[in-house]
């Protein structure tokens, strides 16, 4: 009850002066200025098919290994958003066992500098 009761006035204390809210670039990688922000976010967004597929079949991690043909603890560093030693195509190729069609789509940037996105 303490606990909510703390949310439920989040906001309201002293330090509030000291507080800063702004507004996400839509990258939280980039917004806390991490190396290689974009590849980060790509690969997140992957982790995250991989995780909704995985929980909607009702599989367990054990299971989930087996079919990925990855091991136990993989699956669990995975799901538990560690995936730095994941390359983008093997989390592609997760998806495709995974019974996903994964295309790659090349076009020409919408940017007004060449070679900026």
């Amino acid at each position: 009850m303490a606990e909510q009761h703390h949310l439920e006035n989040y906001g309201e204390g002293e330090d509030d002066e000291d507080m800063k809210i702004e507004r996400s670039s839509g990258n939280v990688f980039a917004d806390l200025e991490l190396a290689d922000a974009d590849p980060h976010l790509l690969k997140a967004e992957q982790v995250t098919r991989i995780d909704r597929i995985i929980r909607e079949r009702g599989l367990k991690r054990v299971e989930a290994a087996k079919l990925l043909g990855l091991s136990q603890p993989d699956v669990s560093r995975l799901l538990r958003w560690n995936f730095r030693k994941f390359s983008m195509e093997r989390l592609l190729r997760l998806l495709t066992v995974l019974g996903h069609d994964v295309d790659i789509v090349i076009r020409e940037s919408h940017s007004e500098q060449p070679g900026q996105s």
